[in-house]
């Protein structure tokens, strides 16, 4: 089984790259993607960057130039749902845009002739949760959009349009996009850096990276080992 993984940022891509053995680098443009196992997984991994367009283009990339069986976005969200805490993690049942609005009869965070919501590859879904982990565990709709959430403003009107969203990212929806358009499996997993609104929270992200994120991205390891 050959599987596409996507991270955001240099952090996320660190973490991961560490999980893998028998690493090689390919280059194609400015994106470089390293190909490597994960037990008997065949493993691509690469940093789209941040936001929407960055995060689509990568995943398109990784689609049309080394067709995985599966495309797994994997990462740090901001917490959204009182249920979660830092260094919880959030497996996306399905996805959805938090900044989308093209009126007329479409449905809030629809974009006109696509689906409201992109679910997960129910296998994929299944397994993830399936995996033991030292900390929680939760499936449930996360929240993408092209923000960084710091304000409860923000955060109150993200959670009156979509009550059940438990976490808010830049990249998920945009991803299981093109893996709907593409055929492709796709899933979410997500980390919780930050909780939004609560005091000091840009100071909660950042002692996030400090506070040893690769316990809760060792769990993404036995999720691979899983499938």
């Amino acid at each position: 089984m050959k599987i596409g993984v996507i991270v955001a940022m240099d952090a996320e891509f660190r973490l991961i790259h560490d999980l893998l053995e028998e690493k090689r680098e390919t280059c194609i443009g400015d994106r470089v993607f390293v190909q490597g196992r994960s037990g008997t997984k065949t493993v691509v991994l690469a940093k789209s960057g941040i936001g929407k367009v960055c995060s689509a283009l990568g995943t398109l990339e990784m689609i049309r130039n080394f067709v995985p069986d599966a495309v797994i976005n994997t990462g740090v969200a901001g917490g959204i749902d009182r249920c979660l805490g830092v260094m919880d993690i959030v497996v996306g049942e399905r996805t959805v845009y938090h900044d989308v609005w093209c009126g007329g009869k479409n449905a809030y965070g629809q974009i006109q002739g696509m689906p409201v919501y992109y679910e997960a590859d129910p296998h994929l879904y299944r397994t993830a949760l399936s995996v033991p982990a030292p900390v929680n565990l939760t499936g449930g709709l996360i929240c993408t959009g092209d923000r960084f959430i710091t304000d409860r403003t923000e955060l109150e009107a993200i959670k009156n349009k979509f009550p059940e969203g438990l976490a808010v990212d830049m990249e998920s929806c945009s991803m299981a996009q093109v893996c709907y358009l593409e055929k492709v499996p796709f899933l979410s997993f997500r980390v919780i850096s930050d909780t939004p609104g609560v005091e000091k929270h840009e100071l909660q992200y950042r002692h996030f990276w400090t506070a040893a994120p690769q316990e809760s991205f060792e769990v993404f390891r036995e999720f691979l080992k899983a499938l």
